[in-house]
């Protein structure tokens, strides 16, 4: 069945990276656009970062520009988050998204990371 698998949260210090990814096993990874979400406590869900399927565009939250990077492997049927320069703010569970939106739509969800960034 559909699966998407976040790993690479934790904690870190303000100023400091993770890398998270996300393991997509059992649809046709290359042919979804994919994202990562973020949630705070008491906070709407919100969009960090979105790559198309083919890899060839991406957009980012204002908040997160200039810092965080999105990037994907469809070979290996990953997407990744690259966060550096972590500041308090960025605490949230992190989620991936993929979503295929043609005559019908799929939108398919990990089960989110945690990252706490605090010192």
């Amino acid at each position: 069945q559909v699966q998407l698998v976040e790993s690479g949260g934790g904690l870190v210090q303000p100023g400091g990276s993770l890398r998270l990814s996300c393991a997509a096993s059992g649809f046709t990874f290359s042919a979804y656009d994919t994202s990562w979400y973020r949630q705070a406590p008491g906070k709407e869900r919100e969009l960090v970062a979105r790559i198309t399927s083919d890899g060839d565009s991406t957009n980012y939250a204002d908040s997160v520009k200039g810092r965080f990077t999105i990037s994907r492997d469809n070979a290996k049927n990953t997407v990744y988050l690259q966060m550096n320069s972590l500041k308090p703010e960025d605490t949230a569970v992190y989620y991936c998204n993929a979503r295929f939106e043609r005559l019908f739509t799929y939108d398919y969800w990990g089960q989110g990371t945690q990252v706490t960034v605090s010192s």
